[in-house]
């Protein structure tokens, strides 16, 4: 495991981090209370970050369906910030897929239950 967590640069010295810094400094940046990144800090963002992600990557793989066909699939993860309580924050990043037509229905049935429910409202007003 230590040998994914160390990447090599363009000059073939061995990194501490493997995701790339420039990136997670505009990201850091982007952000309207930061002024200025230590640079000590970038790294400890961006380690804090790839151990996240290895964290949700292992969790989602020995609770999903991934043991049985050897694969991490979306769904995996999808199911785990659904399920999990560690992971509940990801639920609207990691959404549960669905088609087209039955994300239409959906919306179909609310408009219908909403349309009902103001009707009923509207009688219950009327009645006083």
């Amino acid at each position: 495991m230590a040998d994914v967590a160390v990447g090599k640069d363009k000059c073939g010295e061995q990194r501490l981090v493997s995701l790339p810094l420039s990136r997670i400094r505009v990201i850091m940046k982007s952000s309207p209370e930061v002024s200025s990144i230590n640079q000590e800090a970038l790294v400890l963002t961006a380690k804090a970050t790839e151990l996240f992600v290895q964290y949700l990557a292992t969790y989602s793989y020995r609770h999903g369906s991934g043991k049985e066909k050897k694969a991490l699939t979306y769904s995996d993860l999808a199911n785990t910030a659904e399920e999990s309580e560690t992971f509940q924050f990801l639920a609207d990043i990691l959404p549960k897929k669905i088609l087209a037509s039955k994300y239409l229905k959906m919306l179909k049935e609310k408009r219908e239950d909403d349309e009902a429910n103001d009707d009923e409202s509207d009688d219950g007003e009327a009645e006083s």
